[in-house]
């Protein structure tokens, strides 16, 4: 029985060479050809689930966990393109900008006429503050698809950002061209113009973006602190009140506000806005800041230095805060500490500290 079961063994194994032998040429062919479109389905299946988790993991804001899905998705399917773009996508929002650099590199040698990615790896060059590639990434794209707002809102603000407030219009405004409802739009071109000192046109600018949406408390804002530089504190007040009522828990509006009530003398309205403000964000040293110099005015002088020295504590480098400071410590006769104050901020470029200081302090 042994020898038969061995030799059974034999035979079998012989007969599964044979049959090999046996196929022809194009019959090999097949079935290898088979068998490569199975695996390559198979890795088709692997890089499409890898890719829907990504997707998934990105929607919920988990981009590291998405990031990995997506490179996941590429080692199964080289060639699968959108598992690149939505990489390179989560690897922006993860702020890894030298990685999406290289994944938007790659993807451009697979696809160089998609416009997209040239989009995508303008944002990456922009995150490290290399405007020159940035813009370069931005005008293909804009070359390759002249109708995308995006594009042109991106090289928008790139030019805000180096402050070609001129040249940040003309972006924005073709925005504005290719989607009429676009807030954002409005709202930064006012801010170019603000920053142009175009008082009037920024506010309707503003205004407009208003309209689009009126949910937006920092437009609501915006317009608030162009009224209070155009001095019509009342419609500075009104503004402000307006994102209040669309966001209770926007502190630069009560922080504005408060700034607004100092200039109509409402002191005591003011220590409560900025009060206000820094109850919801405590780490804000603007609002310490104006506090201190409400206090001062209500000859509340330890008041005064308390919520300058939170200021300089929370901003070493807030100037204004060190003017205050020094003018409280002024009152509480400590000349010399005061006159270090307004030094300080004299060093750190305040006209208002160099006057001090020199009308008040020996060299």
């Amino acid at each position: 029985m042994k020898k038969l079961l061995l030799t059974l063994t034999v035979t079998a194994l012989g007969f599964i060479s044979y049959a090999q032998d046996d196929l022809t040429p194009e019959e090999i062919a097949y079935r290898d050809s088979i068998a490569a479109l199975n695996q390559s389905n198979a890795a088709i299946v692997a890089s499409q689930n890898a890719y829907n988790a990504g997707i998934e993991l990105f929607k919920s804001g988990n981009y590291s966990g998405a990031i990995a899905k997506f490179a996941e998705s590429i080692s199964s399917d080289p060639n699968f393109t959108p598992a690149y773009y939505n990489k390179g996508v989560a690897e922006n929002k993860a702020e890894k900008y030298d990685d999406a650099i290289k994944t938007f590199d790659k993807l451009i040698t697979m696809k160089p006429g998609y416009a997209k990615a040239f989009f995508q790896r303008g944002r990456a060059y922009q995150g490290q503050n290399n405007y020159l590639k940035a813009e370069q990434d931005y005008l293909k794209s804009i070359e390759l698809d002249p109708k995308n707002p995006k594009a042109y809102y991106n090289f928008g603000t790139l030019k805000f950002l180096q402050q070609d407030y001129a040249a940040a219009i003309v972006q924005f405004t073709k925005v504005i061209e290719l989607d009429p409802n676009d807030a954002y739009a409005y709202n930064d071109r006012g801010s170019c113009y603000r920053m142009m000192e175009k008082y009037p046109e920024a506010v309707k600018d503003y205004e407009e973006a208003a309209r689009k949406n009126p949910n937006l408390a920092f437009v609501l804002n915006n317009i608030g602190t162009t009224r209070l530089k155009m001095k019509m504190y009342d419609e500075a007040t009104k503004a402000f009140n307006r994102a209040l009522s669309v966001d209770a828990n926007f502190f630069l509006a009560y922080n504005n506000r408060g700034v607004t009530n100092l200039s109509l003398n409402r002191i005591d309205d003011a220590v409560n806005d900025f009060t206000k403000c820094i109850e919801i964000n405590s780490t804000y040293a603007p609002a310490y800041s104006n506090r201190s110099g409400a206090y001062f005015q209500l000859k509340q002088y330890d008041k005064a230095k308390a919520d300058a020295d939170k200021a300089i504590q929370l901003d070493p480098k807030y100037a204004d805060a060190y003017i205050n400071r020094g003018n409280a410590r002024e009152m509480l006769r400590d000349m010399e500490g005061a006159c270090e104050d307004w030094h300080k901020a004299r060093e750190l470029g305040s006209e208002i500290g160099k006057y001090y200081h020199s009308q008040n302090c020996s060299n």
